[in-house]
């Protein structure tokens, strides 16, 4: 990314419910829960730029009238994924993102388009057995994004 690139807001510190609905896909609604600082915040997307930066031909982002537009090209396991996302709201209470994802080739091979939509909502203060960074999955699993760095190192190098 350039310098005078735009980047997205740093979400307000606290827990934040996610809710994950994908239509187009097998794969379920799903409501997780994530503890986040600002430092934290920055780091999940200077610790993704460069991964993203390896996977994805393009990577840009517009402010709006209303937030923001995401549009990005990746390619991954030999699957292009071409994504279009707008995400509005105000990072401190809640925000909403919306995105259409087309995928080709990998193991599937078949094209296949996916529309997700995330609603996320500020709860309040991270509970006390939890860190910034920590996500609770649905079922009780719990992983901290700053354990993802360490998948950085598995992913081949072009």
């Amino acid at each position: 990314m350039s310098a005078g690139a735009v980047e997205l807001p740093v979400r307000k510190a606290g827990l934040w419910e996610m809710k994950v609905v994908r239509a187009g896909s097998p794969s379920p609604e799903m409501t997780m829960q994530q503890c986040t600082d600002e430092t934290t915040d920055k780091d999940m997307s200077t610790t993704f730029s460069p991964m993203t930066k390896d996977i994805c031909s393009k990577q840009d982002i517009q402010k709006t009238a209303t937030g923001y537009v995401t549009d990005s090209v990746c390619g991954v396991a030999g699957m292009t994924i071409k994504t279009h996302a707008e995400i509005n709201g105000d990072f401190n209470s809640a925000y909403t993102v919306k995105s259409t994802s087309h995928s080709e080739g990998g193991m599937a091979g078949a094209a296949r388009d996916t529309a997700t939509t995330i609603e996320a909502k500020w709860l309040g203060a991270c509970k006390a057995d939890q860190k910034a960074g920590d996500i609770m999955m649905p079922g009780g699993m719990k992983m901290n994004v700053k354990d993802m760095e360490k998948l950085k190192a598995l992913i081949p190098k072009k």
